[in-house]
C-alpha cells in the first residue's frame, strides 16, 4: 500500500511562534501542494476562528487535481448531542469531503482536562465519529497523546481506538503529541497496535502524527512507516507549536529515495519530487521566515562542499560525499571557497559561475594565494560568490572597468532630542564618478550612510547601465572581526543583491564601515554587469547627471 502525505501546514503549522498566514497565503500553499502530490491538506479548524472558515469558503472555488481538503475539530463536548455541538456543526459547514477530529486516548487526559470518566470519554469518540461519518465521505480520527496514553494504559489506548473503528473512522492517525516518546517505543507501539485491530487479511488503517520537541519528529514518523502506518502527518520545514512537527520535506524525501520497496509507488513521483526545494521555499517566503540553510535536502548548505580534499573527490564523483543527487529534490550542488580551499575548489566554483579556469595554470595558482590572503584579512566568499567571480576575473585580468570612483562625502546631522538623546537627523552622500571619458556627481539623502550612498550611486549608475534598473538590495550584513580596536576594528560587510530573477552575494572588509559597503556594493553592480556580457560605457554623450543644488534626489531602498 502506498504511504499517503497528509500535511497539516495550515493548522498545526500556524499555531508555530512567529507563523502567520493569511486566507490567500493558505489558498496558495494548499494549490501548490495539490500540484506537488500531497493527498490531503488539512486547512484549520473552522470552529475556532473566522479566518478558517472563510477559508474553506474560499477553498471550494479552487479546483484541486487531487488533494482533498480536510476541516479539522473536536470529538463532541461531554453533555451535549453532535446535532447541537457547535464544534461539529462547523465541520460539517466547511462542506469538506475529509473530516479530522481529535479525541483524547489517555485516560489522565480524560479525567484531568475534560473532567470526565475514562469510560464517557470511549463514548464521545464512537458517538462524534459516527454521525460525522453518515455525513461525510471520509472521517480521520487523531488519536490525541496516543503514546502518553499507551505507555501509560495500552488496552485503554486501544480501546479508544476500537471505539473509533466502531464509529466508522477511515483513518487511526496515533499522535505523538507532547514530542518526548524515543524512537523504539514509536516503533513498538505501532507494531502492537497493527497486531491487536488486524483482522485476517483486513490491515487496521493507521496514520501517525510526530512532533519534534526531543528532534525525534521525522525519525518516530519514519519507524512507523516501517512498523505499517500508510498516513503521514506533518508540516512543510517543520512549522509548528513549541519546537514544531515532524517535517514532510525530510519525510517525504526519505520514503521516495530510500524506503519505497520494490513494486510499490512513492508518495509522490520523482517529476514531483523534484519541486520539494521549490515547496519548502514558497512557505517559508510566504510565511516571512528566514529558511534553514542547513535543511536536509533542501537547505542552501544541504549539498555545499568546502574541504578541498571532499572537493576534488566530488569533482571524481559525487557519491563520495553526497548520499542523493541534489537535482532529485530541485536543489543544486554548491562549491565554497575560503582558506580551506585547493585548486579543485577554485576550478569547480569557477566552472560553477561561468569561468573556464585550467587548475593546473598560473592564473588558479594567483587565485588560490589572492584568496588566501584576503581570507586571512578577514573577507568570506561561501556568501560571496558574486565577488569571488570578480576576484577570478581580475586575477586573469579579464574584469572590465566599468566606472571609478572619485570622490565620496557622507554626512550625517542629528538635532537634539529629549532627555539628552540625539535625535536622528539627515544623511547625505555627494559622490563623484568616471566612467569611461565622463565625469558625473550628484547628492542624496537617505535613511542612514549606505542608504545615502546607494541612492546617490544608482541615480548616477543607471543612466550609464539602464541593465541595473532591476538590481535591489534585499539584505546588508555587518560583522565586527576584531574586538581588540574598540570602534576601530575592522568589519564585513555581506550584501545580497538581487534582480528579480537570480540572487547573489558580495563582500567588502575595511576599519571602514562606509569603504566595507562601497566594495560590497560595487562588487554586487558589477556582478550583474558581467553576468549580461554588458561592454564598459564609451559613448561621449553625457547624460544628465548634475540634480539642482536645491533640490537633491532622494528615493529608497
Amino acid at each position: 500500500m502506498t504511504v499517503l502525505i497528509y500535511d497539516t501546514t495550515l493548522r498545526d503549522g500556524t499555531q508555530g511562534e512567529g507563523v502567520a498566514l493569511s486566507i490567500r497565503d493558505k489558498v496558495t500553499i494548499a494549490q501548490l501542494m495539490d500540484e506537488i502530490g500531497i493527498s490531503y491538506i488539512e486547512g484549520g479548524w473552522p470552529g475556532s476562528n473566522p479566518r478558517d472558515e472563510q477559508f474553506f469558503e474560499d477553498i471550494k472555488k479552487v479546483k484541486l487535481a487531487q488533494a482533498k481538503v480536510a476541516a479539522f475539530g473536536s470529538t463532541r463536548r461531554s453533555g451535549i448531542t453532535c446535532d447541537v455541538d457547535p464544534n461539529i456543526q462547523s465541520l460539517l459547514r466547511a462542506e469538506t469531503p475529509v473530516v479530522t477530529i481529535f479525541g483524547k486516548t489517555w485516560r489522565f487526559q480524560a479525567e484531568v482536562a475534560l473532567k470526565i470518566s475514562g469510560e464517557e470519554n470511549l463514548v464521545l469518540i464512537e458517538d462524534s465519529i459516527r454521525y460525522l461519518k453518515d455525513r461525510t465521505p471520509e472521517v480521520i480520527f487523531d488519536a490525541e497523546h496516543f503514546f502518553d496514553g499507551y505507555k501509560d494504559d495500552p488496552e485503554y489506548a486501544i480501546a479508544c481506538l476500537r471505539a473509533a473503528l466502531r464509529g466508522g473512522a477511515d483513518w487511526l492517525t496515533l499522535c505523538e503529541t507532547n514530542g518526548g516518546a524515543m524512537t523504539h517505543e514509536v516503533e513498538a507501539a505501532v507494531s502492537h497496535v497493527i497486531r491487536e485491530l488486524t483482522s485476517g487479511s483486513h490491515t487496521a488503517p493507521i496514520g501517525i502524527h510526530t512532533h519534534n520537541d526531543c528532534e525525534l519528529g521525522v525519525a518516530n514518523a519514519l519507524v512507523a512507516v516501517r512498523a505499517g502506518a500508510n498516513l503521514v502527518q506533518g508540516t512543510v520545514n517543520g512549522v509548528g507549536e513549541r519546537c514544531g512537527n515532524a517535517n514532510l520535506i525530510s519525510i517525504v524525501a526519505n520514503l521516495c529515495l530510500k524506503m519505497t520497496p520494490a513494486g510499490q509507488k512513492p508518495p509522490l513521483t520523482l517529476e514531483q519530487l523534484k519541486r520539494l526545494k521549490h515547496l519548502s521555499r514558497t512557505v517559508d517566503e510566504t510565511a516571512n521566515r528566514a529558511p534553514w540553510t542547513q535543511q536536509p535536502y533542501v537547505g542552501q548548505s544541504a549539498f555545499a562542499h568546502k574541504g578541498g580534499i571532499h572537493v576534488d573527490a566530488i569533482k571524481k564523483d559525487s557519491r563520495t560525499y553526497e548520499h542523493v543527487e541534489p537535482e532529485s529534490v530541485g536543489n543544486h550542488r554548491r562549491i565554497l571557497v575560503s582558506d580551506l580551499s585547493g585548486r579543485s575548489n577554485v576550478e569547480m566554483k569557477a566552472k560553477e559561475l561561468g569561468i573556464d579556469l585550467d587548475p593546473a595554470s598560473p592564473d588558479a595558482r594567483r587565485v588560490v594565494s589572492r584568496l588566501k590572503q584576503l581570507e586571512a584579512d578577514g573577507y568570506e566568499f561561501e556568501s560571496a560568490g558574486g565577488s569571488f567571480k570578480l576576484l577570478a576575473m581580475e586575477c586573469m585580468g579579464q574584469r572590465p572597468a566599468y566606472f571609478a570612483l572619485r570622490a565620496l562625502e557622507v554626512t550625517t546631522a542629528f538635532g537634539d532630542g529629549e532627555h539628552g538623546q540625539a535625535e536622528a537627523g539627515t544623511t547625505r552622500a555627494r559622490i563623484e564618478i568616471g566612467v569611461g571619458e565622463q565625469v558625473a556627481y550628484t547628492s542624496a539623502v537617505g535613511d542612514g550612510p549606505v542608504h545615502a550612498i546607494d541612492t546617490a550611486l544608482r541615480s548616477l549608475i543607471d543612466k550609464f547601465y539602464p541593465e541595473l534598473s532591476t538590481v535591489r538590495l534585499v539584505d546588508y550584513k555587518v560583522r565586527v572581526l576584531t574586538s581588540k580596536e574598540g570602534t576601530g576594528s575592522v568589519v564585513r560587510v555581506l550584501i545580497q543583491s538581487s534582480d528579480g530573477d537570480e540572487s547573489w552575494g558580495t563582500v567588502g572588509v575595511s576599519p571602514n564601515i562606509i569603504h566595507a559597503s562601497w566594495a560590497a556594493m560595487v562588487d554586487a553592480l558589477e556582478y550583474k554587469l558581467i553576468k549580461h556580457t554588458v561592454e564598459p560605457y564609451r559613448s561621449s554623450v553625457v547624460p544628465e547627471t548634475r540634480p539642482p543644488r536645491s533640490s537633491p534626489r532622494t528615493s529608497s531602498v
